[in-house]
């Protein structure tokens, strides 16, 4: 047993069925993932000219987790930036001192590529690099589950019921706090189960309730030894659009709705592989001095506070594209941005909204239900301005 393995599951804490794999473990579990019929349909999928079996060899010789990250994912997510992306950047860098473990919280734009875009602009500044939460319901096959681990990645479990959901919690939180306070690694989660899908984003108080449970403090010491620093993603196009609208459609029609895995599958195939345009990020500041200088100590008024510091930072970080600006200006009926944007951004949003509603594969769309789910689009690209707007303190939500 290794000296990690030893750390990691005593009694008291073996999170053996959440963590990513150790790298004793790796060699193991790539030999049997690449066995997998699965695997081999999602790369041939994902990179139609690969040479299988060359692919296969290079990804045996790979020894490690971080190697598998930077000379496997870091050349796969450079391809989608270039296949799939008008650019890939960030800012605020200087927020993210290196000698420091973080507790990266963002708001959540596409299930899969959140976090490995992140990394990958971490990998090109030479950063250290985070694990990644990734909710159970996604792993719809025990393929998957292999992969997200060797992947850096450990598992929030979201069923259960409410005495196994608590003690989830728990677990998910002494993993985290053992993550960065001990094997000092930063790691990333959502600001909320599951994407915005009016990208009205607001951080969920049970991510921070969650968070908070681990550690040996109150809930402002807790969430403090973790360095929480919230990240601003920023789509200029979200390829699920149309399929969140369809969601929405079908709910409307239908409040018993429900998503299948099929569904879940798909959406994550097209996030990766659908053009989105720009995309960008932004590091904010760790909020360990607006937690500091919360009033009390009780655990409602702290998340309470610490939510609002994180939408804030959130929100103002938003980069702001053409398309959000005719979007708002539509919403509302005006031409308040119209100096932000030319005769032909609008001519080809529109097409692309157009477009975007064409896919949506319902029978029998009325006028009426059209309508709805065009303004439900624009609503998308119209509420991070919004937002925006309200924590500069332009307008009120």
């Amino acid at each position: 047993m290794t000296e990690h393995e030893q750390q990691t599951n005593t009694p008291e804490r073996d999170f053996s069925d959440i963590r990513p794999y150790d790298d004793h473990e790796f060699r193991e579990k790539i030999s049997e993932l690449v066995a997998e019929p699965g695997f081999e349909h999602a790369v041939r999928y994902a990179m139609p000219d690969v040479d299988y079996k060359q692919f296969v060899q290079n990804l045996l010789t790979v020894e490690t987790q971080m190697d598998f990250q930077i000379k496997v994912m870091g050349p796969f997510l450079e391809m989608l930036v270039a296949k799939t992306t008008h650019g890939l950047s960030i800012d605020g860098l200087d927020n993210y001192d290196p000698s420091q473990s973080y507790t990266f919280i963002t708001n959540h734009r596409d299930i899969v590529l959140d976090a490995s875009f992140l990394n990958l602009c971490f990998i090109r500044a030479g950063l250290p690099l985070t694990q990644v939460a990734i909710g159970n319901n996604l792993l719809i096959f025990d393929w998957i589950t292999d992969l997200v681990k060797l992947n850096r990645s450990f598992i929030v479990k979201r069923d259960g019921r409410v005495r196994e959901a608590l003690d989830n919690a728990k677990h998910l939180s002494a993993y985290i706090h053992y993550a960065v306070g001990e094997m000092h690694e930063s790691i990333w989660i959502a600001q909320r189960e599951g994407r915005a899908k009016d990208s009205n984003d607001r951080t969920q108080e049970s991510v921070l309730k969650m968070l908070s449970l681990g550690g040996s403090g109150s809930c402002k010491q807790n969430l403090a030894a973790l360095n929480i620093m919230p990240v601003a993603i920023s789509y200029e196009y979200d390829p699920n659009d149309y399929l969140k609208v369809r969601e929405f459609l079908l709910k409307r029609r239908d409040p018993e709705y429900k998503k299948t895995k099929r569904d879940d599958l798909f959406s994550m195939e097209t996030g990766i592989l659908k053009q989105k345009g720009r995309v960008h990020f932004r590091l904010g500041s760790c909020i360990n001095k607006e937690l500091a200088a919360v009033e009390g100590e009780g655990r409602p008024e702290v998340v309470h506070a610490a939510c609002a510091v994180l939408d804030r930072a959130i929100h103002c970080g938003y980069r702001i594209f053409p398309c959000n600006y005719i979007a708002y200006d539509e919403v509302n009926g005006g031409s308040e941005y119209a100096a932000e944007y030319t005769p032909g951004d609008v001519r080809a949003f529109d097409e692309y909204i157009a477009g975007q509603l064409a896919k949506v594969d319902v029978e029998d769309i009325t006028d009426e239900e059209m309508a709805f789910m065009r303004r439900t689009m624009l609503l998308m690209y119209a509420n991070p301005l919004k937002n925006q707007r309200a924590a500069l303190g332009c307008e009120s939500v």
